[in-house]
């Protein structure tokens, strides 16, 4: 084993195939695990010796890539993709789904394979594949996979793989982030600060959104545009938008302008999974969408629970390029519950 630069370690196992292909790199090429030190509630170091033991005793090469600092995590992302395509290997994001959301940003252009070994508090996108949440299970999953094209949604050129939404929802994430920094990463405390923000919550956005060759204009607090069934249907949203997702659209959700508790019953109605029997909700499928916001030339946009400022028109849609990710085997799949 030895030290590289910039937080990468390489353990040599074995030579890279000449076959170039993303399914042979899947099958046996190395390993480019990019691993966010502060994703979820695990020690990094000791995610670190588990994962490296489980490749060593698969007999797969493979590198760490540090994320020390969260401003270089596109960075080191890129460093990963080199690697892999240099040496017909496989990008691997270990952290949450943002963490997994900007590493598949830079790997979807690449072609490359896409692993994943799910460290947050949802993990949206690697349940809804079947990849065990135990990091020790997901890493064994890894040897075994097989490659497999997954949609990938876009709002204005930046991914999503979960979900995109602006407005009150984006709110929620930052005020929801603030409190874990105080008080720590757990269910309860994204719940307590939901409360928070909707309890504050009085702005309006007045919308005109295009899809289909049809417009509307309409007031929200928030569009929320989803990316991940598992997550639609745990809230409660119909059956017809669910499966509408798991065949190439996106799902839009809109809130009808309502008032503090009417949002309030709408938040505690999404724990129970039954958002979609609200009177004040309206969705509908996609594969394109422009959402123009009437007096703002910048609005706040959240990709997979990450805040960007973007320019108006969005433009929501299914990325031309599908993500090639390693999916379990039968045997190591796990089946949501």
């Amino acid at each position: 084993m030895a030290d590289r630069p910039g937080g990468l370690r390489r353990y040599a196992l074995g030579m890279s195939l000449p076959d170039a292909s993303p399914d042979n790199a899947a099958r046996c090429g190395p390993f480019f695990v990019v691993l966010n030190a502060g994703s979820g509630r695990h020690n990094s170091d000791e995610q670190q010796a588990l994962i490296a033991r489980v490749f060593a005793e698969g007999g797969r090469e493979f590198e760490f890539l540090l994320i020390d600092d969260p401003a270089r995590i596109n960075a080191v992302a890129r460093r990963a993709v080199e690697l892999a395509q240099s040496r017909q290997g496989v990008v691997v994001a270990a952290g949450g789904d943002g963490t997994i959301n900007a590493v598949a940003s830079v790997v979807l252009p690449s072609g490359c394979p896409f692993g994943v070994l799910p460290q947050g508090t949802f993990n949206y996108f690697g349940r809804v594949h079947g990849i065990p949440q135990d990091t020790a299970a997901a890493t064994r999953a890894l040897l075994g996979a097989s490659m497999e094209a997954v949609q990938a949604g876009q709002v204005n050129g930046r991914l999503f793989l979960v979900n995109a939404s602006l407005g009150l929802y984006p709110q929620l994430l930052e005020d929801r982030e603030a409190w874990k920094a105080q008080l720590g990463r757990s269910r309860l405390v994204a719940f307590l600060s939901g409360i928070a923000t909707v309890l504050q919550s009085r702005k309006q956005l007045h919308l005109q959104i295009e899809s289909g060759g049809k417009a509307v204009a309409l007031r929200t607090p928030t569009l929320f545009v989803g990316n991940n069934h598992l997550q639609l249907s745990r809230v409660g949203i119909d059956a017809e938008q669910t499966q509408a997702v798991e065949q190439g659209q996106l799902a839009a959700i809109v809130v009808r302008p309502i008032g503090t508790l009417a949002l309030f019953g709408l938040l505690m109605r999404g724990l129970l999974g039954q958002l979609g029997e609200a009177e004040n909700i309206d969705s509908f499928s996609f594969r394109r969408l422009t959402v123009t916001p009437r007096g703002l030339k910048r609005i706040k946009v959240a990709t997979d629970g990450e805040i960007a400022w973007m320019r108006p028109p969005l433009v929501f849609e299914i990325a031309a390029q599908p993500l090639l990710l390693l999916v379990p085997a039968p045997a190591d799949r796990v089946e949501v519950a």
